[in-house]
């Protein structure tokens, strides 16, 4: 079955099925290259969740920063599995799906961040253009390594996850000092091969990761808009506030357990 659209000429060569010359602009798409394009959106729309939050920041509305960065961490955790379900790059062979998803995560797993750090004042005086710089180059490297995931998919050094970093400063409201620490280790870790969990693919405990990934989503959720314009989360909503903590601290946990095995789980 053919599904008969007018489209451009470069949806078209992206898809590999016309002469790079021609001029034609009615074509016959496939209904997988119709979903390819689909996917290829979704994922797209993760750039307008990341201008979003840049909007609201400079607004001082810290709350919509995080939770549009929130709304990209949602797109970007489902599209991949959309486009290995469907096998998108199969369908549009001239459309890189991966440069386009590393380009939107730049953005919004280390770039966005980076501004938070020096536009909020999680930074001791002084810090914050520095711990920015430091985000924004270290993370590079992350990007760039070819051997980023380990075979049974864990990351291979730090991720360049600073949105989940910038939402832990501000849940937990660290002291500048232990954030400016946690920065530099972080950004260290990067070059280090530490393992850690990637919790949509991880193999060893995969239901208890799985389910324990929602929770966390949903606790950092409830705590970002519980907290607001106030502080004192810790007094205020202990139960949510100690959760949080300590389903982080599984997170952790499984990946320090993967590094000291020094090998991947079975599959």
């Amino acid at each position: 079955m053919q599904v008969s659209l007018h489209i451009p000429f470069a949806i078209r060569k992206m898809a590999g099925t016309i002469p790079p010359m021609s001029k034609t602009l009615v074509r016959r798409l496939e209904p997988e290259q119709i979903t390819a394009l689909a996917i290829h959106t979704f994922t797209a729309s993760g750039a307008l969740a990341g201008f979003m939050s840049l909007v609201h920041l400079f607004r001082n509305d810290i709350t919509g920063t995080l939770m549009w960065l929130g709304i990209a961490l949602v797109i970007d955790s489902i599209d991949g599995p959309l486009a290995r379900k469907f096998r998108i790059s199969e369908a549009l062979p001239g459309f890189d799906g991966a440069i386009l998803d590393h380009v939107i995560d730049y953005s919004t797993y280390t770039l966005i961040p980076a501004v938070i750090l020096y536009h909020v004042g999680f930074m001791p005086p002084g810090w914050d253009l520095t711990a920015a710089g430091l985000v924004v180059v270290t993370s590079l490297y992350c990007f760039a390594n070819k051997s980023l995931k380990t075979r049974d998919n864990f990351f291979s050094g730090f991720p360049a996850t600073w949105n989940l970093v910038v939402l832990a400063f501000y849940i937990l409201e660290t002291p500048p000092a232990l954030n400016a620490l946690v920065v530099v280790l972080c950004a260290a870790l990067t070059f280090v091969p530490l393992t850690f969990v990637h919790p949509f693919r991880v193999r060893a405990f995969r239901p208890l990761t799985m389910a324990l990934t929602f929770v966390w989503a949903a606790l950092a959720v409830f705590l970002v808009l519980e907290r607001g314009e106030h502080t004192g989360l810790m007094t205020r909503t202990p139960a949510a506030y100690w959760g949080f903590i300590l389903v982080s601290i599984y997170f952790v946990v499984i990946s320090l357990r993967r590094s000291i095995r020094g090998k991947p789980d079975p599959a």
